[in-house]
């Protein structure tokens, strides 16, 4: 039974060793439209939202051990699709009030930043003062779009 264990640890540990090899494409393409905002909401979304959600993504060194590394880079691209305050003002205005109010849907009741990111980014848990100014930011940004 211990020879197999053993057996069974040095496979797990080969193959952890083997997947180093595969590549991961942790990339931060250049800002084409970056979002312009007040001096007060720019460090908060700097803080809680540009890693995942921009062209600004600091690359923690855990982000190149796989197969975690595989996870974050997706996770990114996953947010970068869905949200990217580098490309902001190429998306049609009706779409950014959209977006807007989903920023201020999803920091009000909690769903952003993630639960599973701010365990090893606690600097990203927004403060009840952070989330008024964001919430009121985005609705303020909104209700603008939509009265153009």
């Amino acid at each position: 039974m211990k020879k197999k264990l053993k057996t069974a640890g040095l496979v797990f540990v080969g193959v952890l060793l083997v997947v180093q090899l595969i590549p991961v494409a942790r990339t931060n393409p250049p800002e084409t439209s970056p979002l312009q905002m007040p001096a007060e909401v720019e460090p908060i979304l700097q803080k809680a939202c540009y890693d995942c959600h921009s062209n600004k993504t600091k690359w923690p060194w855990y982000s190149g051990i796989a197969p975690l590394s595989w996870w974050i880079v997706d996770h990114v691209n996953e947010g970068r699709r869905e949200l990217n305050f580098s490309d902001w003002n190429a998306i049609p205005p009706e779409k950014r009030a959209k977006k807007f109010e989903e920023i201020a849907e999803k920091v009000q009741e909690g769903e952003m930043p993630l639960s599973s990111y701010t365990p090893a980014h606690p600097e990203a848990v927004l403060t009840p003062q952070e989330v008024a100014t964001l919430v009121n930011w985005a609705k303020a940004q909104e209700r603008s779009l939509r009265a153009e």
